[in-house]
């Protein structure tokens, strides 16, 4: 596994999965999460000011790794590059998105949803992979059947799960961490309510 990706997946149980409307909450937005000791950021690519803001809480918290997530294609790859992500996050994984990662030296943490795509990202090389979405793919119960066949593919789930949740796919032999889009969701983002946020990061961080 790339040593940036080990890090990103290893430093916290939780990473932030954020949705960015504005570039001024960037900024505010790091710091939150950086003083709940959360310092690794998967920032989806799916709002207009989102690679800016990438920079922006690069910035605010030097010592963050920032993850551009939704990436689809090898174009998204060349922009998160560009505007300094550390490694990028897919929903799913093609050869094209593979190779892309490769020519433009950004690690990517492949999406996949069975034990298929599992396998064909070990052929591939990869040893990680992100299971989208989640809840609706078997969630625990299905990443717990799949440690046995393929007990060295460490996963990170995402979609779908929540604080009283997360905790619960932590326990799975083969999940390395947890993708939380309710640390920061959107309404408590456009409160300006970075405390609540705070709050939420430490309880993230304190998970096992």
């Amino acid at each position: 596994m790339h040593p940036i990706l080990h890090e990103a997946l290893s430093r916290s149980p939780v990473m932030p999965v954020l949705v960015i409307p504005e570039i001024s909450m960037a900024a505010p937005l790091a710091e939150a999460l950086a003083s709940g000791g959360l310092t690794v950021f998967e920032i989806t690519l799916r709002t207009d000011c989102a690679l800016e803001a990438m920079s922006a809480m690069k910035d605010a918290v030097p010592e963050a790794l920032i993850g551009a997530g939704t990436v689809t294609n090898s174009d998204r790859i060349r922009q998160a590059k560009d505007y300094g992500a550390d490694f990028v996050v897919s929903p799913g994984t093609t050869g094209t998105l593979w190779n892309a990662s490769i020519e433009h030296q950004l690690p990517i943490l492949p999406g996949f949803s069975s034990a298929s795509e599992a396998m064909a990202l070990m052929e591939l090389g990869s040893r990680c992979g992100k299971f989208f979405p989640a809840e609706a793919s078997g969630g625990v119960n299905y990443l717990k059947s799949l440690a046995g066949p393929l007990p060295d593919f460490m996963i990170c789930p995402t979609g779908g799960i929540k604080a009283e949740t997360a905790a619960h796919y932590l326990g799975c032999p083969n999940v390395v961490c947890v993708g939380g889009s309710w640390i920061a969701p959107i309404d408590v983002l456009t409160e300006g309510n970075y405390a609540e946020i705070e709050a939420r990061a430490r309880f993230a961080g304190s998970l096992s």
